[in-house]
């Protein structure tokens, strides 16, 4: 049985000059890239193209110093990817952000959700 989705919540993205860095999604994404090692996997397991998750680590691996993501190439030999030692820190930071987060704004989050119609 799936949890119950939480009647509010906070979606935190974090942005520059360029756009968004990183966001709920490209964590999640990156999340399962580490669980499965491929891109395509955990494409499928957010319900996206092999070409939008592509283009998600792409935006990804641009936006940093260095790769956050390192694939090889499939074929005979398999292929796979996994998170850089920098895609590991960054979605640490990313999740500690959004448990910060969380618990700064749990009293005005619950006070919005008790005014919420049913």
């Amino acid at each position: 049985m799936s949890e119950p989705v939480p009647r509010t919540s906070l979606h935190i993205r974090v942005i520059t000059h360029t756009g968004v860095v990183i966001g709920w999604g490209r964590a999640d994404l990156l999340n399962f890239i580490a669980q499965t090692g491929s891109i395509a996997a955990a494409g499928r397991k957010m319900g996206m193209s092999y070409k939008r998750a592509w283009a998600l680590v792409e935006a990804l691996n641009v936006a940093f110093e260095t790769p956050l993501v390192e694939a090889a190439k499939g074929g005979a030999g398999g292929g796979g990817a996994h998170l850089t030692p920098l895609g590991v820190e960054v979605l640490d930071c990313y999740r500690e952000i959004e448990t910060e987060a969380a618990k700064a704004g749990a009293n005005a989050l619950a006070r919005i959700a008790a005014r919420l119609k049913a």
